[in-house]
């Protein structure tokens, strides 16, 4: 096996995780489907919670990549908060999956503690970046980290009930309103 079937499996266990959960990391369905035996996996991760662990932590990465990508090329902060519900968009777009880290935080209390901190790490990341978006208007909020966290919640909730709906425009029509009632505004 090579670091590129490393990367094939964390990728198979991203599309599982994000449609079942941490439940749904199970080695011999990626295995089948990533094509290899089930103990080949346990090469590159001697453990379920390893296994978990690495793919929260790459999600993560990722989605911090993304944000300071959005910041970067957007540098006002009212049309970054604007882009930001993308990056949950794109989950229902892919197989009306969830945010992995939404998914996983839901599943808190079944998570192995290395698990735990890569998905806490997901929503400071989140946070943070909102909490810099939040900040850098011109406007003051008295707690611009309570605000962030507010954001968050609110555009992780609206991809929720997308989901539960399977309606990608629910999802906007929901977005779309928090801008119009103040909710997503700086």
């Amino acid at each position: 096996m090579s670091l590129s079937s490393r990367e094939i499996i964390l990728a198979a266990a991203k599309r599982a995780a994000q449609t079942h959960g941490y439940n749904g990391l199970n080695f011999r369905d990626l295995a089948q489907e990533v094509g290899i035996k089930a103990a080949s996996i346990y090469y590159y991760f001697p453990s379920k919670a390893e296994l978990g662990a690495a793919v929260a932590r790459r999600y993560w990465e990722d989605t911090s990549a993304e944000l300071e990508a959005i910041r970067t090329d957007t540098p006002d902060p009212l049309m970054c908060l604007r882009r930001y519900p993308e990056i949950f968009r794109r989950s229902l777009e892919n197989g009306n999956r969830l945010c992995l880290g939404s998914f996983m935080s839901a599943e808190q209390y079944d998570l192995p503690e290395t698990v735990k901190h890569e998905v806490k790490t997901f929503a400071d990341i989140n946070v943070a970046w909102l909490d810099t978006v939040v900040s850098a208007n011109q406007r003051i909020f008295p707690n611009s980290t309570i605000r962030a966290c507010a954001i968050f919640a609110a555009v992780s909730g609206a991809q929720l009930l997308a989901r539960s709906y399977s309606d990608i425009a629910l999802f906007d029509k929901i977005i779309e309103n928090y801008f119009e009632v103040g909710l997503l505004k700086i």
